[in-house]
Order: C-alpha cells, then structure tokens, then sequence
C-alpha cells in the first residue's frame, strides 16, 4: 500500500512543533504610539479623536478581552491619518480616573461600564410626557455617587409641569438642578457643563436628544416622540457618543434612553462615604449597621433625635439606600 503522501508533498514535511517557537518575556513599548480619546464604539471598530482627526481602529490582540468604552483615553498605533479605509490599533488603555457601572438587575453579576473619565453624572428628566419617574434618578444618583462623580439634575419641559414636586424630593440631597423648557434659554446649563467632562443619562423621551442638539448644534442626534399610549420614549440613540462642547468649553457624552439602573456593584454599606456629615454621625453604629430605616441604634436616628441632622436629608439618603436594595425599575 502506497503511503499517502510522497516525498514531493509539502504535507510530507512535519509541521513546526509548538514548542520550537522562541519565547520571549520582551514585549512592544510602543514608544511611538499616540494618545487618543474613543469617541464611540460600533461593532468592534472604535472612533477615536486624535489631534483633531477622527480616527478609525481597532483593539490589539494583548489586550484580550479588556473593554475599551466612549471616554477612554487610549494609545494607538498603526495608520491614525484618518483617511478612508485606514485602521489604527489600540494598544494601551490609559487607568480610568471614573469608571460608571450599571447591570442589568440589581442580581445580575455582569456588570457593565457604561463611560469612563466623566466628571458630572446628568440626569435628565422630563417633568411631564412622559411622567417623573423618582426611583430611576434616585439609582442613577446612587450609581454617580458610587462612581466619585458629581451629579447634577436636568428638568426639561417645565412649560408642562411645576418643577417643584420634584425638586422638593432632592433639595435635602443637596443636588444642584436646571429647569428648562422648550425653545428656552440653556445658558445655566452651559454653565453647569463647562470645564467638565459630562455624561447625560435618562430615559426615553424626556428632551436628552433635543438638549444635546441644542447644546452641540452639528451634533444631529436623532429626536424621537412619546408614545401617546403607553407614555415611552423611543430610544434614538443607539450607542454612547462623545462631543465637544462649542469654543472647547467642556465635553458631554450622549448615552441611550435607559429603561432600568441595576446596582448590583454597589455596596449598600460603601453609599453612606458619599455623605461625609452623615458618615461622621455613624461612627458609633453597631457592627454591620447598614444605616437604613428600623436599624436599631443606628447614629443617623440619634443625630435627628439630638437636632444635630436634618430629618429631611437622613430620609433622602434612605430613600436612596432603599432603591439599592429594592428591585430594579422596569416600569
């Protein structure tokens, strides 16, 4: 019987061992490479901003399975002119000064980081079509206080509805607020974004995209309508998008309408270091307090009782302690 190959075969010859490739510890410098800033991420392929050009690339194999989001700041190699079929490599992910985190359910332990090196969480809600809806601001609240970032409250269509029912909600939170209405003035919000690197967040419908339009005039964010039916948005953005605010003043991220905040990541014990006057007043709570209503000799009950906290402002940081706990909003 004739063997299967002759010696004239290139099947013939054996093929490379593993173990006869080089090893080597040494790995690329990428002394050359460049800094850029992700943009946005669609499918595997990453935008970046880089010295004002817009560059396409994609994520080097080392990184594995590291994910890069809108707001990295990142080291590229490779081609970074911006033209037309270029690809550029992303070989490093510069350390994240903020990371904001949600899941899915408040059981879910996959948990995703939504932007990174934002400064200012906004939240954006519609004071009427569609309705308030508390408990989500209250979970992105927690998320931004989690995350180290200052959150900021955007009240939109107040032609529609008296601002302060919901005000009267954050006002002992000590969160600062801009009431809008549309075709209104937004220099109170462009006061609030400048200098600073922002993420808005809310859900469908509530003026997210027309805000970021007007804010960022070539921006041409999709603008959807409520459902006159069930009182939803549509959601129009599709992904995160990062802008540069008009004259360098600052930066927003657009982020898609969200329909749920899981907190899964967030410790409910860790929410009380984003209040320093009530840390300070839980020193001497018994072991595994975790500072919530009916908790027996906790120290946020005594300083209401000794006048030395504001009851309004214990009972907000409960209400957001208890959204942690509690299920996630689907409604």
């Amino acid at each position: 019987m004739s063997a299967r190959y002759t010696e004239h075969d290139a099947e013939h010859y054996e093929r490379p061992r593993r173990r006869t490739r080089p090893r080597t510890k040494d790995r690329p410098t990428y002394d050359d490479a460049i800094d850029g800033v992700v943009v946005t991420v669609d499918r595997g392929r990453y935008t970046l901003l880089i010295g004002g050009a817009v560059v396409t690339a994609m994520k080097s194999r080392p990184l594995g399975r590291k994910g890069v989001v809108v707001g990295d700041r990142v080291r590229v190699v490779g081609d970074v002119s911006g033209s037309d079929g270029s690809l550029a490599r992303i070989v490093e992910v510069v350390p994240r000064t903020t990371t904001l985190r949600r899941t899915a359910d408040d059981d879910d332990p996959v948990e995703r980081v939504i932007v990174s090196n934002a400064d200012q969480l906004v939240v954006v809600t519609a004071l009427a079509d569609p309705e308030p809806r508390p408990r989500l601001i209250d979970r992105a609240l927690v998320a931004a206080y989690d995350a180290g970032m200052a959150p900021l409250l955007i009240l939109t269509k107040s032609d529609l509805a008296d601002p302060e029912v919901l005000l009267s909600t954050y006002r002992s939170l000590g969160v600062p607020w801009v009431v809008t209405q549309r075709g209104g003035e937004l220099d109170e919000v462009r006061d609030r974004l400048r200098g600073r690197t922002s993420v808005l967040v809310g859900h469908s419908g509530v003026g997210k995209s027309t805000l970021v339009n007007a804010l960022v005039p070539d921006a041409h964010r999709e603008v959807g309508i409520v459902n006159a039916v069930t009182g939803r948005g549509r959601h129009t953005s599709t992904s995160a998008y990062l802008l540069e605010l008009p004259g360098g003043d600052g930066w927003i991220i657009d982020t898609p309408g969200i329909r749920s905040f899981g907190l899964a990541h967030v410790q409910p014990e860790d929410l009380i270091g984003a209040f320093p006057d009530l840390d300070e007043m839980t020193q001497e709570c018994p072991r595994g307090c975790s500072h919530g209503t009916g908790e027996p000799e906790c120290g946020l009950d005594e300083a209401v009782t000794a006048q030395r906290a504001d009851p309004d402002r214990v009972d907000s940081f409960r209400r957001l302690l208890a959204s942690r706990e509690g299920a996630a909003d689907h409604q």
